[in-house]
């Protein structure tokens, strides 16, 4: 039953994207990632951010795991917004 609701919202989030692309803050594509992500990612894809893949893993079963063991190293190691801005770019943080 996880599997296909994590499924569902995927999906759902993936219909709304072309709706999101005009980047209205709020809507529905906001109110699923806010609800699958928290509000901090929900914040940046209202500003017109995309997801990185390490928040999309965590709404797969096994590899949310690894994402939330990267994560947690990341945030032991001092990483900051302005590292993973430079990592991945501006699109994404």
């Amino acid at each position: 039953m996880k599997k296909i609701l994590a499924i569902a919202l995927v999906a759902a989030i993936f219909m709304a994207a072309p709706v999101a692309q005009a980047r209205e803050a709020g809507g529905l594509a906001g109110g699923l990632v806010g609800c699958c992500f928290g509000v901090r990612t929900a914040a940046a894809w209202n500003e017109g951010k995309n997801l990185d893949i390490r928040e999309w893993l965590r709404i797969v079963p096994i590899a949310g795991i690894v994402a939330a063991v990267w994560n947690t190293v990341d945030g032991w190691n001092g990483v900051t917004t302005a590292d993973l801005r430079k990592a991945a770019g501006e699109q994404y943080y």
